[in-house]
């Protein structure tokens, strides 16, 4: 079925779009964009006063399949990526078993075309079983499909190591997304390290051990000439490296998470433990630093670091709490709210964080853009509509998230995923 969007404002950086206008699909691939289209037979969607955006692109999430399908599957998850206007995800590896060899690669590609709903694309891992001491076999996850090299949820503390994997990557045209975490310096760590974690009795994580690990892997990544991507940045001192690394024009991006720009260190007081993460929300200085780099172009994507957990692993003493928090339902609501209506960004800049630069992260060339051709993956977004977080109406499979009771401003209207309506003003097809 050929669809028509009506009247939207299309955001559209790799194009230069930024303008209301039209846009047409038909057979699963944009076919034009343009003022007044005229389409017979296809169906009409009225966009006006809405948000025409490439389809949203999250570089880094956690569905747990396989091995923890009681937190999140390619089904729930998938549900929940299409309701906050998501059509594609990259899966990090830290299931059960790792993905670190070509079965378990064949194995995720295999399940998530069996969901169907949006493009689910994986990671796969550094070192063998996420142990930091030997590395994969690159070149044979690579020829399966792996999109990018992470041990997200450990850093690779030896750097010799890290400097091979990157070296192999490179040969394969692959990222390696790094955690950077001295554990050293954050072991045992719950909280951000500083006054409030002293009068909350909680060992805390400074933000050297984040910082100290990104001005590593940028040097090793000189050293290699090789891509590094640097995963969820939340101190005001990383921000600065990564700046500085761009500037010595080393291949060097970034990602944050909605939670970096918009909560701080107290969400965790009471002792919420749904709001422990890692790295640890930081300080109010620490939000201002993320969102100038936001806007300074530092910063080059926003992903969520969807981490579903069940109740059981959230609802015990913080120290003992598992890390994470769900945002795929919520990332683009917080876009809005936190960057848009603060003049962070515009939809332009959105649509660069969000899709463009996530595609061209991933070597996803016929996704990122409404380029006529381009595979018809759209996200329609109505930032006028209000609406307030409940756990009850969650899509994941996992509630564990601080947003409860928030309300929120603005959501997606319309998911398209592959020149089909799969998510449409609260209801799946």
């Amino acid at each position: 079925m050929d669809i028509l969007l009506k009247g939207g404002r299309i955001a559209d950086p790799a194009n230069g779009i930024d303008a209301e206008s039209d846009l047409l699909i038909k057979d699963g691939k944009i076919a034009q964009a343009g003022k007044n289209i005229k389409a017979a037979g296809a169906k009409q969607v009225d966009c006006k006063g809405k948000i025409v955006l490439p389809g949203l692109i999250d570089v880094h999430t956690h569905f747990r399949q396989p091995g923890r399908e009681d937190e999140e599957t390619f089904i729930t998850g998938s549900r929940a990526a299409l309701k906050g206007g998501f059509t594609s995800v990259l899966c990090m590896a830290n299931t059960s078993p790792v993905i670190d060899n070509k079965g378990v690669v064949e194995y995720v590609y295999a399940e998530a075309a069996k969901a169907g709903l949006i493009n689910i694309y994986t990671a796969a891992a550094v070192t063998k079983n996420l142990d930091g001491k030997e590395l994969t076999e690159i070149g044979q996850i690579a020829a399966a499909g792996a999109k990018a090299l992470s041990d997200d949820g450990k850093p690779v503390m030896n750097a010799e190591i890290l400097r091979r994997a990157m070296e192999y990557a490179k040969m394969f045209s692959l990222p390696v997304i790094s955690h950077c975490e001295d554990v050293n310096l954050s072991r045992n760590g719950v909280m951000n390290e500083g006054a409030l974690s002293t009068r909350m009795g909680l060992k805390g994580i400074p933000r050297a051990s984040e910082t100290v690990m990104v001005i590593r892997d940028i040097e090793i990544a000189q050293l290699a000439g090789a891509r590094l991507h640097i995963a969820h940045v939340s101190a005001k001192e990383s921000v600065e490296a990564v700046r500085q690394a761009k500037k010595r024009k080393i291949k060097v991006t970034c990602e944050t998470c909605p939670h970096y720009f918009t909560l701080t260190e107290e969400s965790v007081l009471g002792y919420n433990t749904s709001a422990k993460v890692n790295p640890p929300l930081r300080t109010r200085e620490d939000v201002e630093a993320v969102k100038k780099g936001l806007s300074d172009g530092t910063i080059d994507i926003i992903a969520t670091d969807h981490a579903p957990h069940s109740g059981e692993e959230k609802d015990v003493e913080f120290d003992f709490a598992a890390s994470g928090m769900i945002g795929l339902e919520f990332a683009a609501s917080l876009v809005n709210s936190e960057l848009v209506m603060r003049k962070v960004l515009d939809w332009k800049g959105v649509a660069e964080k969000m899709s463009m630069n996530p595609a061209a992260l991933l070597g996803l060339k016929n996704k990122g853009s409404l380029s006529a051709g381009a595979d018809a993956d759209v996200t329609v977004f109505d930032p006028a509509r209000d609406w307030t977080v409940e756990s009850g109406r969650i899509e994941s499979k996992s509630k564990n998230t601080p947003l409860v009771g928030r309300k929120m401003v603005g959501s997606a209207a319309l998911t398209i995923v592959g020149g089909k309506i799969r998510y449409e003003n609260g209801k799946f097809s």
